[in-house]
């Protein structure tokens, strides 16, 4: 069984910096993509960013500049580097990830989420 830990949410105030991290733990063979998606309240689930299966990274227009992913392939983890926050930017942030399990099975999981919440 596989799962993904999102950690480092909170409340900061606009133009305030957060890190998230995310560690994905259990048996599996390999990661082949990781990203994070935010949902603010009344909205639906977006990608904000996200490293390929390729390696590459892909980013929403709206984080593009202030936002940064970044990972650390040792520990099964990807970050999230938010700088310049906005009150528009306060969502519940998830990480996601598509794994390839030991027999060969390629899954997709999601995190039980983390809530950044930006205000004065």
């Amino acid at each position: 069984q596989v799962q993904l830990v999102e950690s480092g949410g909170g409340l900061v105030q606009p133009g305030g910096s957060l890190r998230l991290s995310c560690v994905a733990s259990g048996s599996f063979f390999s990661i082949n993509s990781m990203g994070w998606y935010r949902q603010a309240p009344g909205k639906g689930r977006e990608l904000v960013g996200e490293f390929t299966s390729g390696g590459s990274t892909n980013y929403a227009d709206s984080v593009k500049g202030r936002f940064t992913i970044s990972r650390d392939n040792a520990k099964n983890t990807v970050y999230l580097q938010m700088n310049s926050l906005k009150p528009e930017d306060t969502a519940v942030y998830y990480c996601n990830a598509a794994i390839l399990g030991n027999s060969g099975t390629l899954g997709y999981w999601w995190g039980k989420g983390a809530l950044v919440t930006v205000s004065s």
